[in-house]
């Protein structure tokens, strides 16, 4: 039988984060290194608040992989009421003592620590709603307002509103003091439980914040008014948590350092005048988060799970210069900058969400040296998108995220493997099969592996991140790479493989639109051509101009195809007028409109679809659409007669009226299909074959990684 096994890696870099590798303290727990798994909802428990075994093999795998310590995310210590979303977590009731004694003993053997965040979510927790429960607060919401819904496909939307409007429980004097004893009985069967600490969830716009904010609490009695008074509530739920697990337990408070486009709402100055209060009050340290206005799509991407990177840092010094306790901190730190805010002294340890979602053995390799096996986040929100439409949480680039106890490399005799397609979905394919211990080929037809990726990074440099992650996975192993080999049923038959892949990606035509045969239209394989430095006939015959830059690019990039050099020089120079008219308004034409729009362009986008935007994922939707139009891209979905002239594209909007939109080129980013011939082909012959990834259908990053990965290990 062949054994998996661990490729080559590129020469470790000893001790190169000294810092976050470094013992930390939280009181009286001591911790391994500076690196939290920060608490996210997860949606992997029970559906009546169990711990599940699915969300202990999701944590044992943290633990595993050298994590300091993992937060449990919403841990709902009123459950069912409270509750935020699909399958919480529940520490409301003894019954959960079991599940949760199980957890933590399992984490524990794994070599980490854990603790439960205690939550309650307040105004915010409308899942309860389905089943009959208020929303508790401290006062009736303002009217909700914003575009947030504007951005919804039709699909998610009916997901995302499911249930009915929920009542508003305004909370009493006994409500108060019930919600602070389910706290503390919370605390106490974290400790019960033989978890390692508490964290008290007081921000993201759940009960305890719902009563810091000015912008929610409109209370007049001892509740509301003054700071002191609206963290009256929390200070006694600290109080009580603190009396009820003892000095010697670990307890700390996540805040809101702000809450970002909310008038009214806690700034900054607010969250380093509470933490003071809150340490006094007996917390051993600070986590530093933020809120937002939900009613406006792009800034849910802009606080608790931030798109800027750093976006907590400012804050969090004003809080750290405030308290004598630690500080935590997040909100898209790579390593290396976190390294040097440790050494700078701005906070004492990093919260990380998705960098251990897209690797939870992070920690490890960094204490190993292997910073460059690190496999990357491409901040998709493939994750967090998956729990607004009330789905288990995933991940784009690890499919083995939340799946952890699946077998995705199944032992079995070792065997000839053909790979056609050297994209995403035939490296990671390839790579994994070769851990297996498999021979494997992988068979491109281009003269650099990459695909539909190498385009991906230009629109999108994070994507560039995971190209270059997947291609030096390939290049460690023992995958025997053919390029320049066109893959045909003959040929592969001839390597007598007892398995072939393919992952030949789609094929993109080019619809029936009135012009397109115009030499200033190009489709999306003509702008891969030309952004990528390849040459093209076609596009020799379209433009001189493409052909110099195809020559000018290609000679820069070589058969590295360094993505930087291609960037610095598509931005400096490219080969399409300033109006530019992009027909088709989803995944590939609005990364496109921004890599444009960046570059100086007009930019108009066309499309059929009555909604932007299908193939991303709803928070990065959001962000990207919100931008494009603060940007002064013209997007026109629902448009119908779309026509291409020589110097414009004409189209009926959405209300009918007639439009012109001026065009110097015109990019058609439609007509992308699945293309099975080559597989078919391959059966036809008697192959063992399995097509996965775009070429089944357009599926975008995910569904080639996981496609691939889904292919594998079926044996």
């Amino acid at each position: 039988m062949a054994q998996p096994r661990t490729a080559a890696r590129p020469r470790p870099r000893a001790n190169s984060h000294p810092r976050l590798l470094s013992e930390g303290r939280i009181g009286p727990l001591i911790l391994k290194n500076r690196m939290i798994v920060t608490a996210m909802g997860v949606s992997l428990s029970e559906a009546d608040g169990h711990v599940s075994q699915r969300l202990i093999d999701y944590h044992v795998a943290q633990a595993r992989g050298g994590a300091g310590l993992i937060v449990l995310g919403v841990t709902g210590v009123a459950f069912p009421v409270g509750q935020v979303c699909l399958n919480q977590t529940a520490i409301s009731d003894d019954r959960y003592l079991p599940g949760l004694t199980r957890l933590t003993e399992e984490i524990h053997a794994a070599g980490g620590k854990v603790a439960a965040q205690l939550h309650h979510g307040g105004l915010v927790a409308a899942f309860s709603a389905g089943g009959g429960h208020p929303l508790w607060g401290p006062a009736y919401p303002a009217p909700y307002s914003g575009d947030l819904l504007d951005y919804f496909l039709p699909e998610e939307m009916a997901a995302f509103a499911g249930g009915p409007i929920p009542e508003v429980k305004i909370m009493d004097a006994e409500d108060v003091a019930h919600v602070v004893r389910q706290f503390a009985d919370g605390a106490l069967r974290a400790k019960r439980a033989g978890m390692d600490g508490v964290e008290i969830h007081a921000g993201h716009g759940y009960l305890l914040s719902s009563f810091i904010s000015p912008a929610t609490n409109s209370r007049t009695d001892e509740y509301g008014g003054s700071l002191e008074k609206r963290a009256r509530l929390l200070l006694e739920v600290v109080r009580a948590v603190r009396a009820a697990v003892g000095p010697d337990f670990a307890m700390w408070v996540k805040l809101d350092s702000r809450e970002v486009g909310k008038a009214g709402g806690i700034t900054i100055d607010d969250a380093a005048m509470l933490a003071p209060l809150v340490e006094a009050a007996g917390a051993n340290a600070i986590t530093v988060s933020a809120y937002h206005d939900t009613g406006q799509a792009k800034l849910h991407s802009a606080s608790n799970i931030p798109h800027e990177p750093g976006a907590h840092l400012e804050a969090t010094r004003a809080i750290r210069k405030a308290v004598s306790v630690p500080v935590i901190t997040s909100g898209r730190l790579e390593v290396d900058a976190a390294e040097e805010g440790l050494e700078a002294g701005n906070y004492d340890f990093v919260a990380m969400g998705r960098k251990l979602l897209a690797d939870p053995d992070l920690p490890n390799k960094l204490a190993e040296g292997r910073i460059a096996d690190i496999r990357p986040c491409i901040y998709c929100y493939t994750c967090v998108s998956a729990i607004y439409v009330r789905e288990p949480m995933r991940c784009a680039v690890r499919p083995e995220t939340a799946f952890e106890g699946r077998d995705w490399l199944p032992k079995h005799a070792r065997r000839r493997v053909v790979v056609v397609g050297g994209g995403p979905g035939g490296m990671e394919a390839a790579r994994r099969l070769d851990m297996s211990g498999d021979e494997v080929i992988l068979l491109e037809k281009s003269d650099r592996l990459g695909g539909t990726l190498r385009f991906a990074g230009l629109a999108y440099e994070p994507n560039e991140r995971l190209l270059d992650w997947l291609r030096r996975q390939v290049e460690a192993s023992d995958v025997d790479v053919r390029l320049g080999t066109t893959a045909t049923a003959a040929s592969i038959a001839a390597l007598k493989p007892d398995l072939v892949l393919v992952a030949t990606g789609a094929v993109r035509d080019m619809p029936p639109i009135a012009g397109s045969d115009l030499p200033h239209v190009f489709s999306g394989d003509d702008m891969r051509a030309m952004m990528l430095g390849e040459r093209s006939d076609d596009l020799k015959r379209k433009t001189s101009w493409t052909t110099r830059l195809a020559t000018k690019v290609g000679a820069m990039t070589g058969a590295t195809a360094n993505l930087d050099l291609v960037r610095k020089a598509t931005h400096a120079w490219m080969p399409l007028g300033q109006n530019i008219v992009i027909i088709g308004g989803e995944l590939v034409g609005l990364e496109l409109a921004e890599f444009l729009m960046e570059r100086g362009r007009s930019v108009t986008v066309v499309g059929a679809a009555d909604r932007f935007g299908g193939g991303l994922l709803l928070v990065r939707r959001m962000r990207l659409l919100a931008e494009l139009k603060e940007h002064g891209v013209a997007l026109f979905p629902a448009a119908q007669d779309i026509a291409i002239e020589k110097d414009a594209v004409r189209f009926t909007d959405a209300a009918g009226a007639g439009q012109r939109a001026a065009a110097d080129h015109v990019i058609v980013a439609v007509g992308a299909r699945g293309d099975t011939t080559l597989a078919d082909a391959l059966l036809a012959e008697g192959l063992n074959v399995r097509a996965y990834g775009d070429a089944t259908g357009v599926s975008y990053i995910e569904g080639a990684i996981r496609g691939a990965a889904e292919a594998v290990a079926a044996g």
